[in-house]
């Protein structure tokens, strides 16, 4: 008996085995790789529409924040406009109510005739005189300003009152007579100055002018 082994024969690998091998690992690696780049590019495009969603979150707060800014720049100086109305007109009833007193004190001063009074009586004038300056005064200084118009001044229906039309010297459309002072508070009128206004010279012939003038606001 024979104590030799017999050993399993290798089995023989030939060219074309080798190349199908080579060829199935190309094309593995082939596939990992494309699918590798799948991967990337689609976390890629994840990322951009994350990137795209956060700019357009981040727009539309600039946006809002500019709006609400926007409008507390408006309520603010919607504030003080009417903070500086309310200061600039507060005074407007209590002198509305002091202008009866500044009438009576021109009505008294324009009766006077100071070549027929006494000593005593010019003082007392002169009493009254300085009492109207002084009530002018402060209503200057609390922006109460007198509209005091003269005749041939053009009529301003938002500071004068008609009360007459006829004619006179003066151009049609000015003011012919001032029968009484206005005055004013900053933009707004607290009492128009009544007058009448001229509708021009009288014909030489005829007796008059039958023109009218439009003295409406």
């Amino acid at each position: 008996m024979s104590d030799k082994t017999t050993k399993p024969a290798t089995p023989e690998v030939d060219d074309e085995d080798i190349e199908s091998i080579v060829a199935a690992a190309e094309k593995a690696e082939a596939e990992a790789l494309a699918e590798a780049e799948k991967a990337e590019a689609d976390a890629d495009s994840e990322s951009g529409s994350e990137i795209d969603r956060l700019e357009a979150e981040l727009e539309k707060a600039r946006e809002d924040m500019m709006r609400a800014l926007a409008d507390a720049q408006n309520t603010r100086r919607r504030a003080e406009r009417e903070v500086k109305e309310t200061r600039d007109y507060a005074v407007s009833k209590f002198a509305s109510d002091l202008l009866g007193v500044a009438d009576n004190l021109a009505r008294a001063l324009d009766a006077v005739n100071r070549d027929e009074m006494g000593e005593a009586g010019k003082q007392l004038a002169d009493g009254v005189e300085l009492t109207q300056r002084a009530l002018l005064t402060a209503f200057e200084r609390h922006g109460v300003k007198k509209v005091d118009p003269a005749p041939g001044d053009a009529f301003d229906p938002n500071r004068h009152q008609a009360t007459a039309q006829f004619p006179s010297e003066h151009a049609s459309g000015t003011i012919a007579v001032v029968m009484a002072p206005g005055y004013v508070i900053g933009e707004r009128t607290l009492r128009a100055a009544m007058v009448a206004v001229s509708t021009g010279p009288a014909e030489a012939e005829g007796g008059g002018s039958d023109g009218s003038v439009d003295v409406k606001a």
